[in-house]
Parts: C-alpha cells; structure tokens; sequence
C-alpha cells in the first residue's frame, strides 16, 4: 500500500510540473570549452572577465579556457573533443580539413584579421645596417618565421616568391619563437624578423631596424585568427550558442567603447601581468590589428589565403570556404544588440 501510495504522489508531483504548478528545476548551464594562443592578438581570454556586461553568462551558459601555445595542437583536441571552440589560423584551418579530415568543422567567428587597410599589419624587419633594401636583397639570407606553415610564414613566402626568390633555394627559413625575434635579429643570428603585435611596438622603439614588407603587402586582407567549431556541437546547442555570442559581441563593443578604454586595458595588462603603458599608444585603435565588433569572420579573406596555402603546396586539395562556414550565429546573435 505504501509503494502505491509513493508511486501516486510521484506521479502526481510530475504531473504538477508539467502544470506548471511546481517549479521545475533549471537546467545547468553548458560548460563552453574554448582555446585560445596569445592575448591581446585574441580577446578569447578576457572577454568573460566583466561578469557586469554579459547578459547570459552563468545562466545558459559557462566559460572554460584551455590555453595552446599555437593553433595547430588545437586542431587534435577539437577532433576529440576535448575544446569546443578552437582558434586557428587560417593556415591549420586548411590542415584541419585536409590533414584531420573533420569535414564538419566550421569557421564561425572573426579573431582577427590582418593587412586591413587603416590598421596594423604585421611587419618584416631587418636591421637598418643590413644592406638590404629590398626583398631581391634577401638571397643567400637567413629569414625567420615563427612555424614553417604558419599564416605569416606564408604571407612572407608568398611576397619573396613574387619578387623571384623561392624557399630553401635562394634563402634559408629557419624556426624563431615571436618573443626571441627581435634579440635574433639585433645579434645578427637572422636577416629577416617576422614582427607582431606587440613585439613590433618594441622593435620600432630600438630604432636601429626598418620594415622591408608587410603581411597586407604580401597578401592583402588576411582572416589571420578565427573561432571554428563542429557541426554536432552547434546543431546539439545552438540557442544556448547565440546566448554565448551575444555575450561576446556585447564584450567586444565595451572594450572598443572610448569611455572604457582605460578599464579595458588595465583587464588585459593585468591579464598579461604587464603594465597598461605598453598597450595605452597602441591597443583597441587602428594601431591594432583590426577586429570585426560584430565577430563577423571575412569569409572573402579566409578564401583567398587558402588559396595562397594550396598555391604554394602547402595544401594538396581546394577548399570551399562556404562550405566549412555557419556565421548564423553570429548574425543572430548581432541582431539581438541593434
């Protein structure tokens, strides 16, 4: 009698819910794991850092973030799903397709995007003592580059090969880390420095070096960095995503807001444990690297890099950006702010 009696009042209280007469309760928020390589060229890391500005987080939503010293080990853990989201370059974006084979991966927001006309690109430097004037001068030299692959070991091959000079033919590449090119440069060890943000700011200050090419001389707009998910994880989530974007676009435009600036770079020089003197001449200006507010990713940019890639054999097979790409929820999420 009693196990009826129990089984009755369960049903009942189920009953009750589905009323709507006794609250149910909420589900728990989805844990969103995202990748991200270097701040302030990625925002990723301290867009979630001011709970005060974002709409959904810790309701439909959480942050995980997993750092990666580059893009390509991302490429691994979003096929095992161990991240959500992954920020790539465009260069493992192409590998992740061929290499990987994950035909449901998809480009669905903007990073950052580089060769913007009226904003930074990234540099190449050699010393102002060098000789060299111009890129014919680079043969018999030694360039370096931060990944043999990579977006801007690209954009560098692609520029010399213009002006007839052709990788491991008529100069050597070798592998230098961002934060030692500078150093490698000023001893003499290269000829020719891949210089970014914020490494560039530092190399112009010395005044002894001088920029012999630049990325958007190389090759125009580039879709430099970009956020890519999988397609099960979208379809599986997607309302609980454009919560997730219109919290990020809403961060985006805070830190862009003048009023703000001075907050937003004290969140990123704490972030990085460095002072807000090294960013307040240069970060969230056109002295940066240019980022779309919106996260809108240029589809038209990412499609002719990857062309570039296969061009110069760095991918065998043509991919079709618009295919690898879903920016609906980014789009949704914009219109929910305007």
């Amino acid at each position: 009698m009693r196990k009826i009696r129990a089984a009755a009042m369960a049903m009942a209280f189920a009953a009750a819910v589905f009323a709507g007469l006794v609250p149910a309760r909420a589900a728990e928020p989805l844990k969103i794991t995202i990748s991200w390589a270097v701040v302030p060229g990625q925002l990723t890391a301290v867009l979630f850092s001011n709970p005060a500005i974002l709409k959904h987080y810790g309701k439909s939503y959480t942050v995980e973030l997993t750092h990666f010293r580059g893009s390509t080990p991302q490429i691994t853990s979003l096929a095992s799903g161990n991240i959500d989201f992954a920020s790539l370059a465009f260069s493992s974006f192409g590998l992740a397709i061929q290499n990987a084979h994950l035909d449901d991966i998809r480009v669905v927001a903007d990073l950052y995007q580089d060769g913007i006309p009226g904003y930074y690109t990234s540099e190449y430097m050699v010393r102002a003592d060098s000789g060299i004037t111009k890129p014919e001068d680079l043969k018999g030299k030694i360039v370096a580059t931060n990944a043999i692959g990579g977006a801007v070991d690209i954009a560098s091959k692609k520029f010399l090969l213009t002006h007839g000079l052709q990788a491991n033919r008529d100069y050597q590449v070798v592998e230098v880390q961002f934060p030692n090119m500078l150093a490698s440069l000023e001893e003499k060890k290269i000829d020719l420095a891949t210089m970014i943000m914020p490494f560039s700011i530092e190399a112009h200050k010395q005044g002894n070096l001088k920029t012999l090419f630049t990325v958007g001389d190389a090759m125009g707009p580039a879709q430099t960095t970009l956020l890519v998910a999988r397609a099960p994880f979208i379809k599986a989530h997607r309302a609980v995503l454009v919560d997730f974007f219109e919290d990020w676009i809403r961060a985006l435009h805070w830190f862009y807001d003048p009023k703000n600036r001075e907050q937003a770079i004290k969140i990123v020089a704490d972030f990085t444990k460095k002072p807000p003197s090294e960013y307040s001449d240069w970060l969230f200006t056109h002295k940066d690297n240019y980022r779309n507010i919106n996260a809108l990713p240029n589809l038209t940019a990412l499609q002719n890099n990857l062309n570039v890639q296969k061009e110069l054999g760095f991918l065998n097979i043509p991919i079709d950006v618009k295919k690898y790409a879903d920016i609906s929820l980014v789009t949704e999420a914009a219109k929910r702010l305007h």
